[in-house]
């Protein structure tokens, strides 16, 4: 592919493998000098290079791809998610609830963090209630967010020191939602001390670069975390130790000056993220446009938290400044509100500030096809996680006993989208979801719908160059060379091409990771 390099003391070849890129199919070697790939070649070329360089691994047969992007990241949560009582893994309300006592107890007195319940496959199909936390952590402050992160259970004694009882969304059950939420999971991280959040920032980006991914979107904002919070993400994405962070920051603006202020301020790529058009499906605060087929109440479709005309001056502010703007949205209603409020920004300021400004959307999950076709006409790129329909999709998943199977069918058009020409990139909105970038893959390759099924190359580049992409950086998320040493080994290889992702196929495990030349995960060992 390139001239023989000069020898350099910082070099390492990369022999025995496979390397995924895109002008060299049957490449197996790789050469990288300081922080840029030098070479990329085949193994007869890589011997005569061998004793020039001052590292040699063997990959033994080992896949060599560019690092992932997870395009939609809540970095704190997460951390705090791996260093919890976490209630993802439970098989029901008592394991919960002796999970949560358990951890009451090591914590002797301090505030209880126990995430990622989902009572949907629980054998008892309901949620812990107020009173069942006070009796397992003894009285204590316990908060308990749904896996969705949009609805959360409390304890009696958050309830008192939040004053959560006196804002809508308040159930005498324990059950928050809305503004009782906020004010809770508001309460409740104001006990967090620096250092323990920064811990869980460096917790939550040692998992993304165990699992290959070399840059994380962080979505924060006034709703979702603290702008010191914020920051402290940021530098330590900016500190090499780990997987690179881009940031979202999710504040409504009204003009050109003040979007050009607050993402300046904030050291923010643009103003989007979790800027909440509405809620979610698992905890029925999505808006729809028909009812919840679950509940015996027609008037309950959800919530919509922005109006049409907040969404047209928030994203004409930002086309002017040049700012990527952009919000969360789940429900069809919801859709229909973030369409028609893009396309009133595009005639205020006109289409082509709209589509050079490069906004975008999170999750897209209920959107159908005239939906589809005017984003692509407004230049949004969909930030969407594949995870989503592999949990709650398909005919008998949580999507279909929230709205029915006819409605649930139609969701996560990823097919659909890609045909039309949306751009999709490809995140876990963890700690809803894990960082585990090849089951995204396997997840559109598998999508519940046959119809909805995108190939595994066309996924993996959702998972990696269109990740930067979506972000406004054209040049990143491939090996070639004078490109970054951002890449991932990984334990599929033995052939060319991506690994099985055939449904019950092995998925890859991560052997290395190193992102602009530096080693930040490793499995491999000396070399």
């Amino acid at each position: 592919m390139s001239s023989k390099p000069a020898s350099s003391t910082t070099s390492t070849l990369y022999r025995g493998g496979n390397i995924h890129n895109p002008t060299d199919p049957l490449a197996t070697a790789m050469l990288v000098a300081d922080d840029q790939i030098a070479w990329i070649g085949s193994e007869e070329a890589a011997s005569g290079l061998a004793d020039g360089v001052g590292h040699v691994v063997d990959l033994a047969g080992a896949l060599v791809t560019p690092t992932f992007v997870d395009a939609h990241v809540h970095v704190s949560a997460t951390g705090m998610g791996l260093r919890s009582a976490s209630l993802a893994d439970v098989r029901s309300l008592h394991e919960a609830l002796a999970t949560i006592e358990d951890a009451a107890r090591r914590r002797a007195g301090r505030p209880v963090y126990a995430p990622g319940w989902d009572e949907q496959d629980w054998p008892e199909a309901r949620a812990p209630s107020a009173q069942e936390l006070d009796r397992a952590s003894y009285g204590g402050v316990v908060y308990s967010p749904r896996v969705d992160g949009h609805s959360a259970v409390i304890s009696s004694a958050l309830a008192a020191a939040s004053g959560a009882r006196n804002h809508p969304g308040w159930s005498d059950s324990g059950l928050v939602t809305r503004e009782a939420h906020h004010a809770a999971r508001d309460s409740f991280h104001e006990g967090i001390s620096q250092a323990d959040r920064r811990a869980d920032i460096d917790a939550a980006l040692n998992a993304a670069a165990a699992s290959g991914i070399g840059l994380v979107h962080e979505c924060g904002g006034p709703m979702l975390s603290s702008e010191a919070d914020f920051a402290d993400v940021l530098a330590a994405g900016d500190s090499g130790a780990g997987p690179q962070v881009i940031g979202y920051w999710a504040e409504l603006v009204g003009d050109e000056a003040s979007a050009r202020a607050l993402a300046s301020g904030m050291g923010a790529r643009g103003l989007a993220g979790d800027l909440n058009i509405d809620g979610s499906i698992g905890s029925r605060t999505a808006s729809l446009r028909e009812p919840y087929a679950d509940l015996d109440d027609p008037s309950q479709r959800g919530n919509a938290y922005l109006t049409i005309e907040q969404v047209r001056d928030h994203v004409a502010a930002c086309s002017l400044a040049g700012i990527q703007a952009g919000f969360h949205v789940i429900g069809d209603a919801g859709a229909d509100t973030v369409i028609a409020g893009l396309q009133a920004a595009a005639a205020q300021v006109g289409m082509a500030k709209v589509i050079a400004a490069h906004h975008r959307l999170e999750h897209l999950e209920m959107v159908d096809a005239g939906g589809v076709t005017a984003l692509v006409e407004l230049g949004v790129t969909a930030s969407v996680q594949p995870a989503f329909d592999a949990h709650w999709g398909g005919p008998d998943g949580m999507y279909a006993a929230r709205l029915g199977r006819e409605r649930a069918g139609g969701m996560n058009l990823f097919a659909s989208m890609i045909d039309a020409g949306l751009p999709l990139a490809l995140g876990t909105d963890s700690p809803v979801t894990p960082f585990a970038p090849w089951a995204a893959i396997s997840a559109c390759v598998n999508h519940h719908d046959p119809a909805q099924r995108i190939s595994a190359q066309a996924a993996f580049l959702a998972h990696t160059r269109e990740g930067w992409r979506a972000a406004g950086i054209d040049d990143h998320g491939y090996l070639d060379l004078g490109r970054p040493a951002s890449f991932a080994i990984w334990s599929a290889g033995n052939k060319p091409g991506l690994p099985d992702l055939s449904p019950g196929a092995t998925l890859p495990t991560c052997l290395r990771t190193v992102i602009r030349g530096r080693t930040v995960f490793d499995r491999l060992g000396a070399s």
